[in-house]
């Protein structure tokens, strides 16, 4: 009598975990779908970007309080000044906050990320225009 209320028990258990699990994954893929649906594919500004930093660039140059980066170039000192005064100021040991003090981070990679990439096109693009020369190294 005792085993058919522990097996009794177990079953009911494990069809209620697995009900919730399978719920909770279908809520998950909604969420996600949703994320990816909701995001514009404009200009240089990808869902990648996006994810990756949780920032858009406007955000990012807004809490460093620099401009956004024309043509892919941008003041990377003045980025890097504002990032290490502000990443500074907030530091949880001198009561700040690590809130703050992450979100400035991310939004210093956001920048970096944006330009980086502006740089790799306008290198790729360089390179087409003169053609594509191999390096060929030769040893002596």
């Amino acid at each position: 009598m005792a085993h058919r209320i522990i097996t009794q028990a177990v079953l009911v258990g494990a069809r209620v975990f697995g009900r919730a699990f399978a719920e909770a994954y279908r809520q998950a893929s909604a969420s996600s779908k949703y994320a990816q649906s909701s995001i514009p594919n404009s200009g240089s500004f990808t869902s990648k970007n996006f994810i990756s930093s949780g920032l858009t660039l406007d955000e990012a140059c807004k809490i460093l309080n620099v401009k956004p980066p024309k043509g892919g170039s941008a003041d990377i000192e003045e980025v890097m000044e504002r990032f290490k005064r502000l990443f500074d100021a907030n530091e949880p040991t001198k009561g700040g906050s690590f809130y703050l003090q992450s979100k400035i981070l991310r939004a210093r990679e956001r920048i970096e990320l944006e330009v980086r990439e502006a740089e790799e096109a306008a290198e790729t693009e360089a390179e087409l225009k003169e053609g594509w020369k191999p390096k060929i190294w030769k040893d002596r």
